[in-house]
């Protein structure tokens, strides 16, 4: 396609936004100069559309039986023949790529939008026998750890429908928890994988950053971008785990080698005489239920019932850890994925230019129907980012070292540390047109035990430790 050149206003709007100082004169000197670049532009355009793929053509429907509101779209992709999820069915979150079917991330701004790759991750799964079934609803843009800011319904929980199934892998949580899926793919930047499998009474295993490809999913920030599973049972999650870890070659969160493990035959191991830390930090906290911490000590002593040693340890970086988190998840986010537009630059992985194409468009045209988290990303992501220059979230950055150490310090002396996933159960779902001071504790009150760990890039599971009151399976 034609790029037009700037007219003298357009370089005027650049050179104000840049503070070049051009005068008039100078900007008319420069405008020939920057037309002659643009055919760099338009070559590599022509060069890319000439070997990009083409949408399959894949069946997929809207739900018809969805009293959740899990699905975003069903559909039925089988996989391989065999394979060790041969037989199994999956659903993948949105923000996740299936070629040739809708993909939202639960938000206006992506609504539309039909990807033309599979994603890493959902390549494997298929290879592997499974069916994906679908497209699991999930937050606006991944952002809330609730789950009523999606588009374009909310979530329920399928313990007490009243309540929030968690964020913002909202669908995968509830598909998984209420059989309607056997297994599911959760995204993780603060919680998201942990959150709904907490709340949902499920496991959910966030995997070290970058052993699982993020290729061809939605981004909110490179640095705690993770992707994982949400199924029933350990054994499950560790059997998926073994299928989606390993180097793709196109995402540079990934080292460039990865030994494989047999995770699931690493569940065989002896128990006994493990080592367990108790965080301090992760109890008692300002949000906490005490029936919550209660609940989880209690799942200690069955851990010590079986032979494994624990004791206290404190962390005091856990805390801070919060803070170190705050600035990545919004100064960073505001930068990549709002003004970059989902991927921004800089880095030599496998973009998707649809999708940033798509993305930039309705975002300008539907900015007004973002959630209010994401709006508060933009707001106070760039705000720091023009007054320092981006000088703080090279701070929390270099922060994210020590943060690292404090959690590997203890790791010396333990094999796991153990702490509540959330400081509470469930809430109640709340309207969209909510007050700020219930809307924000509400999608975000309950992720201080998970996001220091998505900026540490430790590995960290959820599994059910109790049920709360009326909520006991039958």
């Amino acid at each position: 396609m034609a790029i037009p050149p700037p007219d003298a206003a357009r370089l005027a709007a650049l050179d104000q936004h840049y503070r070049f100082g051009l005068s008039d004169a100078e900007l008319a000197e420069f405008g020939p100069a920057v037309a002659a670049t643009l055919g760099a532009s338009e070559r590599v355009e022509e060069l890319y559309r000439a070997s990009a793929p083409a949408t399959p053509e894949r069946a997929w429907a809207q739900p018809t039986d969805n009293p959740l509101g899990g699905w975003y779209v069903t559909t039925s992709v089988p996989g391989a023949a065999d394979g060790p999820l041969a037989g199994r069915t999956v659903a993948l979150k949105d923000n996740i790529a299936l070629a040739g079917v809708p993909m939202t991330n639960g938000s206006a701004s992506v609504e539309g939008f039909v990807p033309r790759r599979d994603a890493t991750v959902a390549v494997r799964l298929l290879e592997a026998g499974a069916t994906i079934t679908g497209k699991a609803v999930c937050e606006d843009l991944c952002f809330s750890g609730a789950s009523f800011t999606s588009r374009p319904w909310p979530v329920r929980n399928p313990w007490d429908t009243t309540r929030v199934s968690g964020g913002s892998s909202s669908g995968s949580g509830a598909l998984v928890a209420s059989g309607a899926v056997d297994l599911a793919l959760g995204g993780d930047q603060g919680g998201s994988i942990r959150i709904p499998s907490a709340f949902c009474g499920v496991v959910g295993h966030k995997p070290t950053h970058g052993l699982v490809p993020y290729t061809g999913a939605f981004p909110i920030e490179a640095t705690i971008d993770h992707l994982g599973p949400i199924t029933r049972t350990v054994s499950d999650a560790a059997l998926m785990l073994g299928v989606l870890a390993g180097v793709d070659g196109f995402d540079p969160r990934q080292p460039t080698t990865l030994d494989p493990v047999d995770y699931l035959a690493a569940l065989d191991g002896p128990v006994a005489g493990l080592r367990v830390g108790i965080v301090t930090e992760g109890f008692g906290r300002p949000e906490s239920d005490p029936a919550v911490d209660e609940a989880v000590r209690d799942a200690v002593e069955a851990l010590r019932g079986a032979g494994l040693a624990a004791e206290e340890v404190s962390i005091p970086w856990h805390l801070d850890g919060m803070a170190v988190w705050n600035v990545i998840a919004t100064e960073g986010a505001a930068h990549q994925m709002v003004d970059g537009n989902a991927y921004g630059m800089n880095y030599p992985g496998r973009y998707d230019p649809e999708l940033i194409a798509h993305y930039h468009r309705q975002r300008r045209a539907r900015g007004a129907e973002l959630s209010k988290t994401v709006k508060l990303v933009g707001l106070s992501g760039r705000y720091t980012f023009e007054l320092a220059g981006g000088s703080y979230y090279a701070m929390a950055r270099n922060l994210a070292y020590e943060l690292r150490a404090a959690y590997d310090h203890a790791l010396n002396s333990y094999d796991v540390l153990v702490m509540p996933t959330l400081p509470y159960t469930a809430p109640e779902l709340v309207d969209l047109d909510a007050g700020l001071d219930t809307y924000l504790p509400t999608a975000l009150g309950m992720i201080g035990n998970c996001a220091p760990f998505d900026v540490s890039g430790h590995p960290a599971a959820s599994v059910p430790a109790g049920w709360w009151a009326g909520c006991r399976p039958a």
